[in-house]
């Protein structure tokens, strides 16, 4: 059991860091830009590939739970499940928000085909879209997946798994960079990539690199381990 706990641990650990990794892989401004239409056609390929990193990073966050879903589950079943669901619906909206990446893509390769056409509904759409996909990927998503990462982080305090000022350092910094984030982005008091937002999110990325590096170097704690062990 500890051999494979161990592995568990170290396979998190690496997806943690991959998570940091792919989700700034799959930053893109481009499609932000004032005049986005007229230069998508011609960046379509960097634009899709960095969608592709989002797909990844959708894949990423399923395998997390799916991974440590036999040990939670010993600890607290019904939190275990609630994380399950809640890392799911989250990588439904990731996913969601890859899919409108894909239409803005489209949209433009049709907007270059209009030429001198009339062309105000593609702008239409466009913002549509883009405000769309910003309400998605910075505010829907975020607080979805906030409450994923609170159930998360208090089974590992509750159980001990790891030191408990890691389990509070990733209750607060949740509380800090995903919900009070997408409330002042929903309310317009932010904006998204500015020193205020990366400021806000900067204790979570910084957390999850802490916490990688602790489950590759050093696991669970065994004691805890081998305590659920001998309630088999």
């Amino acid at each position: 059991m500890k051999s494979r706990i161990r592995k568990e641990s170290i396979t998190v650990g690496v997806l943690l860091i991959l998570s940091i990794v792919v989700g700034i892989l799959s930053i893109d401004t481009l499609i932000d830009e004032p005049d986005n239409l007229s230069t998508i056609s011609k960046n379509a390929t960097p634009i899709l590939i960095r969608a592709f990193m989002q797909f990844i990073l959708a894949v990423i966050y399923a395998s997390i739970p799916i991974v440590l879903y036999s040990l939670l589950k010993k600890i607290n079943n019904v939190l275990t499940i609630g994380f399950l669901v809640f890392r799911m619906t989250t990588v439904v909206f990731i996913l969601i928000g890859w899919l409108s990446i894909l239409l803005i893509v489209d949209l433009g390769q049709e907007f270059t085909k209009a030429g001198s056409s009339e062309t105000s509904h593609f702008y239409t759409i466009d913002t549509l879209l883009r405000s769309a996909r910003d309400l998605i990927n910075h505010v829907a998503m975020p607080l979805i997946i906030s409450v994923g990462n609170l159930i998360f982080y208090y089974i590992l305090y509750q159980s001990k798994l790891v030191p408990r000022w890691l389990s509070l350092w990733g209750l607060s910094a949740t509380v800090l960079s995903s919900v009070v984030a997408s409330f002042l982005l929903m309310f317009n008091a932010i904006n998204i990539i500015t020193p205020a937002y990366i400021a806000l999110a900067f204790p979570t990325a910084l957390l999850e690199i802490v916490l990688a590096v602790w489950l590759i170097t050093k696991g669970f704690n065994t004691n805890v381990i081998d305590a659920i062990a001998e309630k088999e």
